[in-house]
Parts: C-alpha cells; sequence; structure tokens
C-alpha cells in the first residue's frame, strides 16, 4: 500500500491485522506512543488526512493513499510548529508520553477552528490522557498557540 507520513512517500506491506501505530513505529515514527492499545488514551493520536485519529484501533490498511502526519512531521524546517513552542512557554511538557497526542489532537482542532473557545480545546482534547494528570497547562498551550497563530495571520 502507498501512503505518506510527513510528506514523505512509502510503499509498504501490511499485514491484514496490523495498526497503524504498529506501522508507523516499525517505520521509526517513535513519537507514536503505544499507551493503551484499545483508543482510551490518546498517545498514539496522528492525523489521517488532516483528522486525529487514535492509531492503536486503526487499522494500517486503511491507510491506503491516505496523508497520515505524526509529531515528527509537525516542526517544519527546524522551526517547531507554534503549538511546540506555546507547550514548552506554558510548562504543557511534564513527562511528555502524552504530549504527541495531544499536539496533533490540538492541530487538528487549530486547523478547523482557528478561534476555539476554551470548551473547544476541551472537547478537542477528551480523548488524551494525561498520566501525570496536568491538564490545565495544555489548554492554556492550545489558547496560546491559537492565538499567536491568528497574529501571523492577521499581520
Amino acid at each position: 500500500m502507498r501512503f505518506t507520513v510527513n510528506d514523505q512517500p512509502f510503499d509498504e506491506h501490511v499485514g491484514a491485522g496490523e495498526s497503524l501505530l504498529v506501522l508507523l513505529r516499525r517505520l521509526g515514527f517513535k513519537g507514536v506512543k503505544n499507551g493503551c492499545d484499545n483508543g482510551d488514551c490518546g498517545a498514539c493520536a496522528v492525523l489521517v488526512d488532516g483528522r486525529a485519529i487514535t492509531s492503536c484501533n486503526y487499522p494500517a490498511p486503511a491507510a491506503d493513499g491516505k496523508r497520515i502526519l505524526t509529531v515528527e512531521g509537525l516542526a517544519s524546517e527546524g522551526v517547531l510548529h507554534p503549538l511546540q513552542n506555546a507547550f514548552l512557554d506554558t510548562g504543557a511538557v511534564q513527562c511528555g508520553f502524552c504530549t504527541p497526542g495531544m499536539l496533533l489532537s490540538a492541530a487538528a482542532l487549530l486547523n478547523s477552528d482557528p478561534h476555539p473557545s476554551e470548551a473547544d480545546v476541551r472537547a478537542a482534547l477528551r480523548g488524551n490522557l494525561c498520566r501525570c494528570t496536568g491538564y490545565v497547562k495544555p489548554i492554556e498551550a492550545v489558547q496560546l498557540a491559537a492565538a499567536r497563530m491568528r497574529e501571523v495571520t492577521d499581520d
């Protein structure tokens, strides 16, 4: 099957029972974390054609012809994505295990809604569990990133 990951084309054979999480980690995308292995924690979130999905319960063959974005692809040409900077600036990164999934869920939100309310951010991150129980800072980070991204587009 053919697909792209972070704009890099791949042509891979995948097993019928292989999850997208296993495929991505086999290809070296270790930012995709295996937390619960049943779609409950969001640590394995990636974007498939711009939509956040949990890759642990997404069949790899379903990714044929799709564009996949992992946390490794958020930064561009060595420059962190505004979400990554905002997570650092607000102290939203704790142990870091859930951070890639949160970043991608937030990226999907900001791609569809550049003006999210706090309730929108909470709803977008609802599927991302933090084992450090830190939820306030990630919400602040997403709001900060949204504001910074609006400033750039308004200039």
